[in-house]
């Protein structure tokens, strides 16, 4: 019998579990969502020794072209005077840079980076997760967090690549970062507005999803 384990978005119990390149995956079917098995989420050392390979100068074109989508789609979406949250912003927070060029007001927080946890006790117009949400070691709760920072009527951006309908998740080369360890199928996306953040949703080129918060 194979292993299993609960989902960790919706606690569907007993999912069970595959191994692919080393590690174990499991694949759930209320959510649709895939995880890595508990066993196998990277320590925090690990997360940041994987993080420090990461070339996050804010100044680099090419990092700011891998985001413009995002800060563009935010700019189109949010007034001026609207505070926002960068939330695991990372060393090289890109995109607080390049909004607040257009007179955004932003804040920080990461874990490992900017971990001023002041700032979590505050509501935001709208919060930004860049390459985040594929980090998740407990997503529900980490969603439960990102409802909480979001004001009634506030959106949250997130940028992830969601799960391919075209290819097999075995030969995905978005889950062999280590340092993701949950990933999200559009079905998950509709699972987590209808049952977390009480929101509609938008799915933007499979790269960039937005909630907007209803109550």
């Amino acid at each position: 019998m194979p292993n299993t384990q609960d989902c960790p978005l919706c606690g569907r119990q007993e999912v069970p579990l595959e191994s692919i390149m080393h590690r174990d995956f499991g694949f759930c079917p209320t959510c649709k969502g895939i995880f890595v098995a508990r066993a196998f989420l990277p320590s925090r050392e690990e997360e940041l020794a994987i993080y420090g390979m990461h070339d996050n100068d804010v100044e680099d074109l090419g990092y700011r072209n891998f985001v413009r989508p995002l800060v563009e789609l935010i700019s189109s979406q949010q007034d001026i005077h609207h505070r926002g949250l960068d939330f695991g912003s990372g060393p090289g927070p890109v995109i607080t840079k390049m909004l607040t060029e257009q007179g955004y007001f932003m804040e920080l927080f990461d874990p490992f980076f900017h971990p001023d946890t002041q700032v979590l006790g505050k509501r935001y117009d709208f919060v930004v997760a860049c390459e985040v949400v594929e980090h998740f070691h407990y997503p529900k709760e980490s969603f439960s967090l990102l409802k909480h920072l979001i004001a009634p009527g506030g959106k949250l951006y997130c940028r992830t690549t969601l799960i391919p309908e075209h290819i097999e998740f075995s030969r995905w080369h978005y889950k062999n970062d280590n340092s993701h360890v949950f990933f999200y199928h559009t079905e998950t996306i509709a699972w987590i507005a209808r049952n977390i953040i009480n929101s509609q949703y938008n799915i933007v080129d499979r790269n960039i999803v937005y909630f907007t918060r209803t109550c």
